[in-house]
């Protein structure tokens, strides 16, 4: 690694994201991937989807070995600038109305569900039993 890192702004790092051109950002360094990318043995696929974004969590999640660790040294191009990279989306769920279960048609079918089969087995049973007598 250089003593000096050049620091890199994101929006020049996310330019990087074809197969002849690919850089990457895993835990605050960028690396400049586009030599590895015929060797990687996830394919150039999985680097590509990971361009544009800080990778680390895509990186960490694959539990890469030491030595593929190691490697990264000579893919090594520098720093990049945190202010600029973009923070992560957090999804927040739209806030609904509280309904009342009772008053839905889901309701009136699942009672429906049961009364049914057990007003059919009385019906049954009545039936029976008055031609049991006669």
């Amino acid at each position: 690694m250089a003593s000096d890192p050049k620091v890199h702004l994101f929006e020049e790092v996310a330019k990087h994201n074809k197969t002849k051109d690919c850089w990457l950002v895993i835990s605050g360094k960028v690396y400049d991937v586009t030599p590895f990318m015929e060797d990687h043995p996830g394919g150039d696929e999985v680097l590509l989807a990971a361009t544009g974004k800080d990778a680390t969590n895509d990186f960490e999640d694959v539990g890469h070995s030491d030595s593929a660790r190691e490697m990264m040294d000579k893919y090594y191009i520098g720093e990049i600038d945190p202010s600029t990279v973009p923070l992560r989306k957090i999804y927040i769920p739209s806030q609904q109305t509280q309904y009342n279960p009772d008053k839905t048609a889901e309701f009136v079918i699942k009672i429906l569900q049961i009364l049914v089969p057990i007003f059919i087995l009385g019906l049954a049973f009545a039936v029976r039993h008055y031609t049991k007598n006669e």
